[in-house]
């Protein structure tokens, strides 16, 4: 009710300010040139600073930290999270610093602060940007309680391969798909106005192409093409500069040779110049260090100096920058003029966070937590996001059946939270056998494994029992949270430990298997997937994922996501992505040859002449897009308003959708499309629109989409976004594998 009050008191407040926008923004404008011009070089170069430690402040205050808050020697802290010295050291900067300027707290608010929803990769697979938004609002809600007001969130780095760890942060492969989902969390972090005490400064990373790592190994080397750094990894940020992102971190990785904190190319001409940023730039942590590492920096020093040349604010956790910025001014190889404007993006952040005119967190202010609206935003989110990959008639299961929960991720409340969860009490978690224990279920309980990477057969023996004496085996399987996240790549992406081995032997007892997988991206599933007549991806579901996978697996609920990332047959045919080239010998079902069906001693040829993998093949174990619910639609009537598009005109596609089977459901009806030939090659799909709609059983509705020119623009090797004339195909259906096609012609 607390905070309840306190939002009305500060709706009221802003809905009641006649002060337009504008003259805002000329204010705080006029301001922060009026404090530059009182600020000395050591005040100006203390607020690049950003400084903390790697999870929190422990202890007491050191008093050195106290008196560099107090000499303005710092503007930002990071994982401060104990409320009494986020008030103290606000305090001093605020009463003893030479200009009284405040401090902004930081914190990896990804997905949650104490209620944590389903991990980022989840969140995306709900295809819902509302989803998005209500995860990010509650968690500013809850995290600006502490005096955080800066999160490193939302993550918009394309991922095209799953064998990357911060698959798991990511917004998947697609980059119309991340584009709408930045939107949306920039809207919920940041909330209707900046200065309201629960909205926090979204910041959007990693720039640039971070998810392009070679190999998806944490960290790694980024080699591409201009044109396609623009067409498929810029457009996320894009999204989130154009809907007020307040900050941009940069990337580990190096970019074509040159490390993205020290990359001028990025910061300045992409993101100052064209994008036309104006808020700050944070260095990831040690980055600019890193650069030595990378090979393209001398020395810290040497570091500093590229990156405060290349526009990079504010430096976390390193000290280039506090070292030697004096050094470089006198020496001439930074400008003063460079610092004051670096200097200036800071303060006007904090002029738009209001933390000039309040500094501290409102007394009654206290965020919620785990408030009941909170926890039921974050079992639907969990509902939303959980992608139901087989079916054979199993689920919905039968209340009055007793199920045999069974798994090491059955029962583990801390390793559901997922990857970057810091702030979440596993206390507050619930889990499945919590879940199905409060509801009533009659169930037989046993782990069979310890923990996702355990080896030992030990538990077999009592799963194998609980099988026997129930109807129905529910098997939790997955990963546990830190084997996804920044640093957790993995070469094979299987099932770790025994769990292949346990889900095979509980198949020998001829009981019914539901796979519910908990991880932090696909997992390969092909050694398996025949043993079992069900799976359920859940990602890490987050603090209600117990009670949002009771719902689904009853039938109380339809699970209600859709792949927003290819899911692979084995990791060896990764990087895979819907949205690649055909190449000049596409596959094809007619010419494809199986490894197994060669002859012994065959004459040497060329088998088919294709692009494909003797043994796997071509296609993926499940397409972007895919996912299954409780009944069955079909898709009909495809028309298309007129086979010719002339400029300024749109082209309006329609399709009917009818539910075929016993019980409504949810269709997410998504619209590709295909420029079929260009002056540099296209991809064989671009997804451009999707919608979400439930229908009762038998009923059919009709949908319809506008495509408009803006829908083919494109960035061709002069760097230019151009429209070309010819045909285009546009494909409408469940995934980006099925559908109906039809055509239209750009004149």
């Amino acid at each position: 009710m607390r905070i309840s009050l306190f939002l009305c008191l500060v709706l009221f407040v802003f809905s009641c300010s006649k002060t337009p926008k504008s003259s805002s923004i000329v204010k705080n404008e006029e301001k922060v040139k009026a404090l530059i011009s009182k600020m000395s070089l050591e005040e100006k170069l203390g607020q690049l600073n950003l400084r903390g430690t790697s999870s929190r402040v422990k202890g007491e205050l050191p008093e050195e930290l106290k008196q560099a808050v107090r000499e303005g020697k710092i503007g930002a802290f990071l994982n401060v999270m104990n409320k009494d010295y986020v008030k103290e050291l606000q305090r001093i900067a605020t009463e003893e610093s030479p200009n009284k300027i405040p401090l902004i707290f930081s914190r990896d608010v990804i997905h949650g602060f104490k209620t944590i929803f389903p991990i980022p990769i989840g969140l995306a697979a709900s295809w819902d940007p509302e989803t998005a938004r209500q995860s990010a609002r509650i968690s500013a809600i809850e995290s600006s309680s502490y005096g955080v007001r800066w999160t490193f969130a939302p993550m918009l780095d394309i991922a095209r391969d799953s064998r990357w760890g911060r698959v798991a942060e990511s917004p998947g492969e697609d980059p119309y798909l991340a584009s709408e989902l930045a939107k949306a969390y920039i809207t919920g972090y940041q909330g209707d106005s900046l200065n309201n005490p629960t909205s926090i400064a979204a910041c959007a990373k990693h720039f640039l192409a971070y998810g392009a790592a070679i190999g998806g190994r944490d960290y790694n080397t980024a080699n591409m093409s201009e044109s396609l750094l623009r067409n498929i990894y810029l457009p996320p940020f894009e999204a989130a500069i154009n809907s007020g992102a307040q900050t941009v971190m940069t990337s580990f990785n190096e970019i074509n040779g040159v490390p993205a904190s020290g990359n001028k190319f990025i910061l300045n001409t992409i993101l100052r110049d064209e994008l036309n940023f104006n808020g700050f730039v944070v260095s990831d942590w040690d980055s600019i260090k890193e650069m030595i590492f990378h090979g393209y920096a001398q020395d810290l020093k040497h570091a500093g100096e590229l990156a405060i040349n290349a526009s990079l604010d504010m430096e976390m956790t390193s000290r280039s920058y506090e070292l030697y910025l004096k050094d470089l001014i006198e020496e001439g190889r930074v400008s003063l003029d460079q610092i004051n404007f670096l200097v200036s993006n800071i303060l006007r952040v904090k002029y738009k966070l209001g933390l000039f005119d309040n500094p501290f967190v409102p007394e009654n202010h206290d965020g919620n937590l785990y408030a009941k609206s909170h926890l039921e935003k974050a079992k639907n989110a969990a509902i939303n996001s959980s992608v139901l990959l087989k079916n054979e008639k199993i689920l919905p299961l039968n209340k009055s059946n007793t199920i045999a929960v069974i798994g090491p991720m059955s029962n583990q409340p801390h390793e559901q939270l997922g990857t970057w969860a810091f702030d979440g009490d596993k206390a507050h978690t619930v889990t499945p056998l919590k879940a199905f224990e409060d509801a009533g279920i009659k169930i037989n309980f046993a782990k069979g494994l310890d923990y996702s990477r355990d080896k030992s057969s030990q538990g077999f023996y009592n799963a194998v029992k609980a099988a026997n004496a129930s109807d129905v085996v529910v098997l939790f399987a997955g990963e546990e949270a830190i084997l996804s996240g920044e640093a957790h790549s993995r070469a094979t992406i299987n099932l770790p430990g025994a769990q292949e081995e346990l889900i095979k032997i509980l198949s020998e007892t001829g009981k019914p298997i539901v796979l519910v997988i908990m991880a932090g991206r696909p997992i390969t599933i092909t050694n398996i997937i025949d043993e079992v007549d069900a799976v359920l991806m859940a990602w890490h579901p987050g603090t209600m994922g117990g009670p949002a996978l009771h719902d689904m697996l009853f039938g109380d609920a339809e699970p209600g996501g859709r792949l927003p990332i290819t899911w692979p047959k084995i990791s060896g045919q990764l990087p895979l992505y819907y949205n690649h080239k055909t190449t000049g010998r596409p596959p094809s079902k007619e010419k494809y040859v199986q490894m197994d069906s060669i002859k012994i001693g065959a004459w040497q040829s060329s088998l088919g002449n294709q692009s494909h993998y003797l043994d796997v093949g071509y296609t993926p174990h499940f397409p972007f897009g895919y996912g299954l619910g409780y009944t069955t639609f079909e898709y009909s009537n495809l028309k298309i308003s007129n086979t010719v598009l002339e400029s300024n005109q749109l082209v309006k596609v329609s399709v009917d959708i009818e539910n075929t089977g016993e019980r409504k459901g949810k269709a997410l009806v998504q619209l590709y499309i295909q420029d079929v030939v260009g002056s540099i090659t296209r991809p064989v799909k671009e997804l451009k629109a999707f919608k979400s709609l439930s229908l009762k059983k038998g009923e059919t509705q009709n949908v319809s989409f506008e495509i408009s020119t803006e829908d083919l623009k494109f960035v061709n090797n002069d760097m230019k976004s151009v429209i070309e004339p010819g045909e285009f195909n546009v494909f409408v259906g469940p995934n980006s594998a099925e559908g109906l096609e039809t055509s239209f012609e750009y004149k």
